[in-house]
């Protein structure tokens, strides 16, 4: 199985459209929020199950806070973040997803790109496609596969 994991496109949709086709085939898209209405677009250029959640920039949208999803047998805690302080300390959604006995979380918010093990719970934040922050400010995502044996890896990219 293979997953994109997206975040922070905020309505602009070049960079999330380099990337699907980059990364095509895939089995499923996780985008963690800050999609800003363009959540109908991003299902149909994905052509796949998608889960989307809600970021502090998606005003008025009918899309869930959070969501939590199975992949490969695996409990996954989908957020945006902002609700548990990931720009200052990322412990604190780590946290939330092993008290909802998950053993992933994907998140976004900080446009930071990031993937550490706390505590037994696997954090991973693809950073931004539109607005990266980190240092080279490079537009990135990432990419969960899962080998036939139940081996997952996970890698952020960069366009």
């Amino acid at each position: 199985m293979k997953v994109l994991i997206v975040s922070d496109t905020h309505g602009r949709d070049e960079n999330l459209e380099r990337a699907v086709m980059l990364e095509t085939p895939f089995d499923m898209l996780a985008h963690c929020g800050d999609v800003e209405g363009r959540e109908i677009f991003i299902e149909a250029l994905a052509e796949c199950p998608c889960c989307i959640v809600s970021g502090n920039n998606d005003f008025f949208s009918d899309l869930p806070r959070e969501d939590v999803i199975e992949i490969e047998g695996k409990r996954v805690l989908v957020t945006h973040g902002h609700y548990y302080g990931v720009s200052m300390d990322i412990s604190g959604v780590a946290e939330e997803a092993k008290a909802r006995e998950c053993d992933m979380v994907f998140f976004g918010h900080t446009h930071k790109p990031v993937i550490e093990e706390i505590d037994g719970i696997l954090a991973v934040n693809p950073g931004s496609l539109s607005y990266p922050r980190q240092r080279g400010r490079k537009p990135s995502y990432a990419v969960l596969e899962t080998a036939p044996g139940g081996e997952m890896t996970v890698e952020i990219r960069y366009l």
